[in-house]
């Protein structure tokens, strides 16, 4: 199965699910829906088995892991969205999110848009904690979420450091 997320930088996005096991790939990029929500926005691209990684644990790592409940100033080039393909899984995913919606303080602003278009990163991005996790921007801004993974979903991850492609 596949289902785009979006909601912080691309970088994070892609290191934090290339760490969940159940995801076999994750394409980092740029999605776009429909109007009103047709500018391009940083975001990736999971494939996942729904048996390995219930759709439920993959949404709630992903709140978990970008400003879920926050209308910040970059929301346009970080739209916290969970874009899909089809209108059914468009229903489960706005069910799992009023579900999940009673663990958060603040309401969650994240959307459930139709994946409309995808265009990839840059190669030279691609795999960027993978390829310098020692890089500052990586220490300062995905390291701490990784840590969270770690504490909060130990379960989820990979029990090697291989990651998804």
């Amino acid at each position: 199965m596949k289902i785009g997320l979006g909601g912080g930088c691309h970088w994070c996005t892609e290191a934090v699910f290339q760490a969940v096991a159940g995801i076999s790939k994750v394409d980092q990029g740029f999605i776009c829906s429909d109007p009103p929500d047709e500018s391009w926005s940083e975001a990736v691209v999971v494939t996942f088995d729904p048996v390995d990684l219930p759709i439920e644990v993959l949404i709630e790592v992903h709140l978990r892991t970008h400003s879920s409940t926050s209308h910040h100033k970059m929301r346009g080039k970080y739209r916290s969205a969970i874009y899909v393909y089809d209108a059914g899984t468009a229903v489960k995913v706005g069910r799992i999110l009023r579900k999940l919606q009673h663990g958060f303080d603040d309401p969650l602003v994240t959307k459930v848009l139709r994946l409309a278009d995808f265009k990839a990163s840059d190669e030279r991005f691609q795999n960027y904690y993978a390829n310098a996790p020692e890089r500052p921007f990586c220490k300062t801004y995905i390291d701490p979420k990784l840590t969270l993974l770690r504490k909060q979903y130990g379960s989820a991850l990979r029990e090697t450091a291989a990651a998804a492609e």
